[in-house]
């Protein structure tokens, strides 16, 4: 898979901010997400969208970065694709609001298949049509955006109002043959520790990554998202037992297919996020 399907942190960093463009690069986030949407007021749209293709075209071409556009339809969106198209830097592209798979397939045809696209489900009209969205061409993975969802549903936005909604994007994701979906943002900021709860919480769920909003949220969410070595040892003795043939057993639980599958995707995990 490319980085942008195994990327357990994704960090976002303002549009209007290229002096921040390069360090969060340094963070260790293992994609950086440049924002032209929510992190940029409207007098600063197009100054922004200028740095961002500046970077991308040129100090960022190297490491690259997912932008996030602006909603389709909306006035700024059309500038956006028509600015990042065909950038070297350019990974991948979040779009916020996604509703309409058949839009999300003619951004991707607009920007090329070497560019992914990240729909950022945050409706409740986006969560309906979740399945869609994931099916549609070009998108290699699906983001989680809750506290939008709740300002939409009218709920609240701790994790049993969010439950049902968390678990249909992992359902959707699988259904479709996709990477675990990336879940939405932690916002304490002086607390990497919430961070870190939040993102072991999310792996217990199916998500195989999470949208931060600070660099010192990266490293705990990066550990997080890390087989633990309790979970290592426990799967190195499973595929040893199940090497050994016959019916296996390991700490007095039969080893059968499933056991063994998330063994191997433990041991699967541990090197793709090292």
């Amino acid at each position: 898979m490319t980085p942008v399907e195994v990327a357990r942190t994704l960090l976002f960093v303002p549009g209007s901010r290229p002096d921040r463009f390069a360090k969060a690069a340094a963070s260790g986030a293992d994609l950086v997400v440049v924002d032209l949407e929510d992190a940029v007021a409207e007098s600063d749209k197009e100054t922004a969208r200028g740095a961002v293709a500046e970077w991308l075209g040129g100090d960022g071409a190297e490491v690259g970065a997912a932008v996030r556009v602006n909603t389709i339809g909306s006035d700024h969106h059309g500038a956006d694709v028509a600015a990042l198209r065909g950038l070297p830097g350019l990974r991948a592209v979040v779009v916020p609001m996604a509703e309409d798979p058949d839009r999300l397939a003619a951004l991707a045809e607009r920007l090329g298949a070497e560019v992914a696209v990240l729909p950022l489900v945050e409706t409740a009209l986006g969560v309906h049509r979740v399945h869609y969205l994931a099916a549609a061409a070009g998108v290699r993975r699906l983001a989680f955006g809750h506290l939008d969802l709740a300002a939409d549903l009218g709920s609240a936005t701790d994790d049993t109002a969010m439950l049902m909604a968390r678990s249909t994007l992992v359902l959707a994701s699988r259904v479709a043959r996709l990477p675990g979906p990336i879940d939405g943002t932690t916002t304490a900021l002086d607390d990497p520790a919430a961070a870190a709860e939040d993102a072991t919480r999310s792996r217990a769920l199916g998500f195989t990554g999470k949208l931060c909003i600070h660099p010192n949220q990266v490293a705990p969410v990066n550990a997080a998202f890390r087989p633990t070595d309790d979970e290592l040892a426990w799967a190195h003795r499973v595929l040893a037992a199940a090497t050994a043939g016959g019916v296996a057993r390991v700490d007095g639980q039969m080893v059968d297919a499933p056991v063994l599958l998330r063994a191997r995707n433990l041991v699967a995990l541990q090197g793709s996020s090292s």
